[in-house]
């Protein structure tokens, strides 16, 4: 299977596969996203290593029940031959009402088909009230005009 676009990464392309990606959580589709990965991709997600694409749908589907409203965004940091690091912001709330802006950093490594066989992240959260939230867009993709990261000050 292939996931363009491939590696090795131009600035052009990684910017893409960053967006791409953005795009596919941003779904909340546990199994459309899994279809980026590898079957054998190892993820090491906060203190939670999960291994293999039907682990990825399992642990994608618990996220999204309690991260409610999800809303991502993505920005590249850099990249270099099939690996891409990336910052991210997303928004969400609790099934009690309580916000969260969680920040983090991705490191990803690609296959020579453009599937990712390897993803570490890091992640911190942030209480914040309703009031300060910063992504309003409707549920979805992110609109193309929409404020990235560095816009927001993030």
């Amino acid at each position: 299977m292939t996931r363009p676009p491939v590696p090795p990464f131009t600035p052009e392309t990684a910017v893409r596969k960053v967006r791409l990606a953005e795009d596919g959580w941003n779904t909340r589709d546990p199994e459309k996203v899994a279809l980026s990965y590898t079957t054998d991709s190892h993820w090491r997600n906060r203190a939670e290593f999960v291994d293999g694409r039907d682990a990825i749908v399992a642990f994608l589907r618990r996220k999204w029940d309690r991260e409610l409203e999800y809303r991502l965004i993505k920005e590249l940091w850099a990249f270099d031959g099939n690996r891409i690091a990336v910052r991210f912001a997303y928004e969400c709330h609790d099934d009690s009402g309580n916000w969260f802006r969680s920040y983090g950093n991705e490191n990803w490594e690609f296959d020579e088909g453009g599937l990712m066989r390897a993803r570490h992240a890091s992640i911190n959260d942030l209480p914040i009230a309703e009031a300060d939230r910063r992504y309003h867009w409707p549920l979805g993709r992110r609109p193309d005009d929409h404020p990235g990261l560095s816009d927001l000050g993030f």
